[in-house]
C-alpha cells in the first residue's frame, strides 16, 4: 500500500493508540489527535517523525478544525480518519434515571464529536477521495440494560455513519464503522480480574478483545484493499451479538 496521511482521535490510549502504531508500521503518517497533549506527543515521540501530537476535545468544533489543519501543514494531505475518541457511562442507570447532564455528556463526546471530526474532515478528504472510520461499539447494535444513553449515543453513530457514506459515495470517500466487543482498554482498567474473565466470558471465544486486533480491521478499511467497501458496519465482537 502507497503512504498515506491521516488522523486518529483518541488516538493516544486503547484502541487508538493500537491504530496509529499500526498504520506507522505500515508506512503512513498519522496525526495523533487526544486530550491529552502530553500522551499525544510521548507516543509520537516514540514514533519518529510520521507522528505529530495535537491536542484535542471532539466535542469542540474548532479543536476538530485544528486537528485537520494540523494534519494539512505536517502532511500536505489528509487520506484517512480514524474517529475513535469516546467515553463510557459513569454508572448504571435505567432511563429515567439518566441525568440530563450525564446525557449530554456522553452525547457530546461519543455522537457530536464523530459529527464535529467527520464537518471538519470531509471538506479535506474530498480533495483526494479517501476513507473514514468510525469507531462505535457493539452497542451500535445491541443494548445492555442501564446505558440507555451510552448505547443511543453508538446506535447514533452507526446511523450518522451510513448517512455520510450515502452523503459523499459519488466524491469517492468511503465510511465505515467498526463495532468492538469489549476490549482490553484503560477503559476497563478499574475492574478486577475476575471481573474482566467475566466480562470476557460473555463472547463466545471466550475472551475479551485486544487493541491490536481491532486495528487490523481499521487498517483493512482505510486500504485499498477495502475500495468497495462503504456504509458498512463491521462488528468485531467474538461472537457476541451472534447469540
Amino acid at each position: 500500500m502507497s503512504p498515506l496521511a491521516g488522523l486518529v482521535t483518541g488516538g493516544a490510549s486503547g484502541i487508538g493508540e493500537a491504530c496509529v502504531r499500526a498504520f506507522v508500521a505500515e508506512g503512513h503518517q498519522v496525526v495523533i489527535a487526544d486530550y491529552s497533549l502530553e500522551r499525544a506527543e510521548n507516543l509520537a515521540r516514540e514514533l519518529g517523525p510520521a507522528a505529530v501530537g495535537v491536542q484535542a476535545d471532539v466535542s469542540k468544533e474548532g479543536d476538530c478544525r485544528k486537528m485537520v489543519d494540523v494534519a494539512l501543514v505536517e502532511f500536505g494531505r489528509l487520506d484517512f480518519a480514524v474517529n475513535n475518541a469516546g467515553t463510557g457511562n459513569v454508572d448504571k442507570s435505567p432511563v429515567a434515571d439518566i441525568s440530563v447532564d450525564e446525557w449530554h455528556r456522553l452525547m457530546s463526546v461519543n455522537l457530536d464529536g464523530v459529527f464535529l471530526s467527520l464537518k471538519a474532515e470531509i471538506p479535506a478528504l474530498i480533495k483526494a477521495g479517501g476513507s473514514i472510520v468510525n469507531v462505535a461499539s457493539i452497542m451500535g447494535s445491541v443494548a445492555t440494560a442501564g446505558a440507555g444513553a451510552y448505547v443511543a449515543s453508538k446506535h447514533g453513530v452507526v446511523g450518522l455513519t451510513k448517512a455520510a457514506a450515502l452523503d459523499y459515495a459519488d466524491q469517492g470517500i468511503r465510511v465505515n464503522a467498526i463495532g468492538p466487543g469489549y476490549i482490553e482498554t484503560p477503559m476497563l482498567a478499574n475492574r478486577s480480574e475476575e471481573q474482566r474473565a467475566e466480562i470476557g466470558s460473555r463472547h463466545p471465544l471466550g475472551r475479551l478483545g485486544t487493541p491490536g486486533e481491532i486495528a487490523q480491521l481499521a487498517l483493512f478499511l482505510i486500504s485499498p484493499a477495502s475500495s468497495f467497501v462503504t456504509g458498512s458496519f463491521y462488528l468485531a465482537d467474538g461472537g457476541y451479538t451472534a447469540r
